[in-house]
């Protein structure tokens, strides 16, 4: 028996329906549209915790025994996986302890205490409340719950495979989110057992690809880092059973930025009125791209589906989403425009833009002889009118800078034009990333305190799960070694911003 045939049993014989509910599927028609293709939505955000981490998670615990049921059971979650082990163990009596970090947002905390899970904050990462919640099972005889590298687990997450193939069963390719891998493993056993000829293509955040840099590789690695945007599927490292089936039977994997992210967002929500969490967007994101990138795929008669794997989504980020997406569809496009500091010279520039609508417009006085405007334009061709906007603006003597690739100038530059220093200094630029909980911001702040003066500084709250700062120092060549060793040991995500080009154009004192 193939591995993809002893799953489809273990999914064929899972339980989940006590708590589950089947999900719709449903047609995208101004994305199918748009696209020249039928595009299919599994509809994940609409289960009881608005994730299909419930599947796994009841599934593995109808696997229990009538003692480990007594002695109950404990996970490590700050999101989706938390809800769905709470419901699932109040739905059999058991008794759940649920650990989450220390840095959880209020809301997450309090969705898990009203479905029945008994909180126990620890640690200030995933990482650290995974372990206590390892040591509490071996202290206190519970079962631990993973979250995706559980044979029961993979098998209940199969069940949305199962239901996609009596839903529709002409589908060609499937796009399905990759996190831990507990979904896609269960869906591509799923489908190789009984509809082999259906191509199944992972999407992973850029920044978070843990299945790719593990297929490259050959094995599991641990990622240095990942971002928190989509928070959903932020893991360093892929679970070792999800590998062993992914690597025999994903046929690809695509990634996308943020932005793309965003975009996809919208798109769902143009088409259902839904809201999906930026983790649930992914496999829109990756289904755009995937055809972009083979257009050959994306004929008349093609059939794709996503998975909208959840819907938890924290109603503030709304507002990040809404000013990234257009980024993301190409939509908009952000320049840095020189012109010459004398009368006419703005409307000149209007003149060539020629009737496009402008979505931001910023310029401060910088010097006598040029100034340079930041400036958001709306396009609807995507790349090919861009290009004619920067030739047409070159044409005519402006110097023209696309930054429309750039993060520091779209999270935080665009809100900060018009702060060059009135000296030179010896300055260098970070992004900083860190948990958002109250208090947080002070907390970077206290952390942040050393011998080296703050010369600039930006952070905008986004609703999210994490906070992002960018950050001045000046820091003379002679210190270089001691502030990196002071970088190191702040524990914080960063990044080196220095060379950004809108750092350059707008917030440096020697440009």
């Amino acid at each position: 028996m193939s591995l993809a045939q002893e799953y489809l049993q273990k999914t064929l014989l899972s339980s989940v329906y006590d708590v589950a509910k089947v999900t719709p599927l449903s047609s995208l028609n101004k994305l199918s549209a748009r696209l020249g293709c039928q595009v299919y939505l599994k509809r994940e955000g609409m289960q009881p915790v608005h994730s299909f981490k419930l599947r796994g998670a009841y599934n593995c615990m109808a696997q229990l025994t009538p003692e480990q049921c007594k002695n109950g059971v404990v996970c490590a979650s700050a999101g989706n996986h938390a809800q769905g082990v709470a419901m699932s163990a109040a739905s059999r009596g058991i008794d759940a302890v649920i650990v989450m970090p220390g840095t959880t947002p209020d809301i997450k905390i309090d969705a898990v205490k009203r479905l029945g899970g008994n909180v126990v904050l620890f640690g200030e990462g995933f990482d650290q409340a995974n372990e206590h919640a390892k040591q509490l099972a071996e202290r206190e005889m519970r079962t631990y719950i993973a979250p995706f590298d559980d044979e029961h687990v993979i098998a209940g997450q199969g069940t949305v495979a199962q239901e996609m193939l009596q839903q529709q069963r002409d589908i060609d390719t499937v796009f399905v989110p990759v996190g831990g891998g507990g979904l896609i493993a269960g869906i591509a056993a799923y489908y190789k057992a009984v509809m082999p000829q259906v191509k199944i293509i992972g999407v992973e955040p850029e920044d978070a690809a843990c299945l790719k840099a593990a297929l490259d590789a050959g094995e599991p690695v641990s990622l240095s880092q990942v971002g928190l945007f989509a928070d959903g599927v932020a893991v360093k490292r892929i679970g070792e059973e999800p590998f062993r089936i992914a690597k025999h039977y994903v046929d690809d994997v695509v990634t996308v930025t943020s932005d793309e992210i965003c975009a996809a967002v919208k798109d769902i929500f143009e088409d259902t009125r839904a809201i999906s969490e930026p983790a649930g967007a992914l496999s829109i994101a990756g289904l755009k791209k995937y055809l972009q990138l083979h257009p050959k795929e994306a004929g008349k008669g093609e059939r794709v589906a996503a998975i909208l794997s959840g819907a938890n989504v924290n109603f503030h980020s709304l507002r990040y989403v809404s000013e990234r997406c257009e980024l993301g569809e190409q939509k908009e496009a952000v320049l840095a425009v020189k012109v010459p500091e004398k009368p006419g010279s703005f409307l000149r520039f209007c003149q060539i833009l020629n009737k496009r609508a402008m979505t931001e417009f910023n310029y401060r006085f910088s010097s006598r002889d040029s100034a340079v405007v930041f400036a958001g334009i709306r396009i609807s061709q995507g790349q090919a009118e861009l290009d004619e906007i920067i030739a047409n603006l070159e044409s005519e003597d402006f110097q023209v800078q696309d930054l429309s690739e750039d993060e520091t100038a779209k999270l935080h530059v665009r809100y900060m034009v018009g702060g060059r220093p009135p000296e030179p200094l010896d300055e260098r630029l970070f992004s900083f990333e860190f948990p958002e909980h109250p208090g947080a911001l002070l907390k970077f702040l206290t952390t942040l305190q050393s011998q080296w003066n703050i010369s600039l500084f930006h952070y905008r709250n986004h609703g999210a799960a994490f906070g992002r700062v960018l950050a001045g120092f000046e820091v003379p060549s002679s210190d270089e070694a001691a502030f990196a060793r002071f970088l190191t040991e702040l524990g914080f995500v960063y990044q080196e911003e220095t060379d950004s080009p809108a750092y350059q154009l707008f917030l440096n004192s020697g440009h």
